[in-house]
């Protein structure tokens, strides 16, 4: 009876033993995911935040969008003050207030209009802009402008104004490089592009960290799978980003001190043109960005050929391939 039991023990432990091999081996060659994680620790899928049954809207038509070039969206935390960019050979910044159901005519910002500035940015609490300019460095002749664009700010004043505009001095900005597109969170970490900063080629996303009064190196905004970022809105909580790469929007999520696997924003934002600029509201319910977009908008009537005043008509109108700002309706994540 112990001799049988001696046998069949060894013959179970030999079993165990070349079936535990064999789950290695399988788990080696198959990496096993996680409940809604892949093997690299990412979320294995990120849900869909546009509804495929929604569509995009231009932002206060003939107000904000005009047959003119807008993009670069920024809002006051109550949402009543939008602030965005206008303009072709000269971009300006402007804003326009929301009051008794609908958004008064723009005007240029107070210490935007004389050099080009553009890509506005209020920070979370609404006390700072950040926004980018090729106005003339202290030291440098002031009547012309810098050949770069460098980060500047305006803080804002106990009357509600803005301050005179601060150029972002320490390490972001660089001597003979431009930044764009700065976006910043509720703890002070800046986001922002450029193209070929310090050894990475071509135009990638960055972020520095606010620390004892001062922004830490910039540090190279790792995202899988694309070659270059650009734009980068952060969540005022940085749980999540949204971005451009080539023609279209993506986003992705936090996972730790890195990003999960962008996904494509989809057909409802990204139809082929050129979008830029994306900026979600206060609420975070609405994703606003930039868009030449006619399709859905437009379509010429082709049952007649147009006369030279219709012509004309259609070239003023906002759907005449310059950027309209659009919104659409989102639906992220809780942190």
């Amino acid at each position: 009876m112990a001799i049988f039991n001696n046998l069949n023990f060894n013959n179970m432990r030999t079993s165990t033993v070349n079936c535990l091999i064999g789950i290695i081996i399988f788990a080696c060659l198959y990496p096993r995911h996680t409940q809604g994680q892949n093997a690299s620790g990412h979320p294995a899928s990120l849900p869909r935040i546009i509804d495929s049954s929604a569509s995009p809207t231009v932002f206060a038509p003939g107000v904000v969008s005009s047959p003119y070039t807008e993009w670069a969206t920024s809002f006051d935390p109550d949402g009543h003050t939008v602030y965005f960019s206008r303009g072709a050979v000269y971009w300006t910044i402007v804003s326009a207030k929301y009051r008794d159901g609908h958004w008064d005519k723009p005007e240029v910002a107070a210490f935007s209009g004389k050099f080009n500035d553009t890509d506005p940015f209020v920070s979370p609490d609404g006390k700072r802009m950040f926004f980018i300019s090729n106005r003339p460095l202290a030291g440098a002749p002031q009547d012309k402008g810098n050949p770069y664009f460098h980060i500047w700010y305006v803080d804002r004043l106990a009357d509600g104004q803005w301050s005179e505009p601060r150029h972002l001095e320490g390490v972001v900005n660089i001597t003979g490089l431009s930044n764009y597109a700065p976006s910043v969170s509720s703890k002070g970490t800046l986001y922002f592009c450029s193209r070929d900063r310090e050894g990475h080629k071509g135009m990638q996303s960055y972020y520095a960290r606010f620390i004892d009064n001062h922004y830490e190196q910039p540090k190279l905004l790792t995202i899988d799978s694309l070659p270059e970022s650009q734009d980068p809105f952060i969540a005022p909580d940085e749980h999540y980003l949204i971005f451009l790469s080539g023609n279209d929007l993506y986003w992705c999520l936090r996972t730790g001190e890195g990003w999960s696997a962008p996904q494509n924003l989809g057909p409802q934002v990204n139809n082929g043109d050129a979008n830029s600029s994306p900026y979600v509201s206060p609420d975070g319910k609405t994703l606003y960005y930039s868009s030449p977009r006619v399709v859905g908008f437009y379509k010429r009537d082709r049952s007649h050929a147009l006369n030279y005043d219709q012509l004309i008509k259609e070239n003023e109108s906002l759907f005449n391939n310059q950027p309209n700002i659009l919104t659409i309706p989102i639906r992220l994540p809780n942190s």
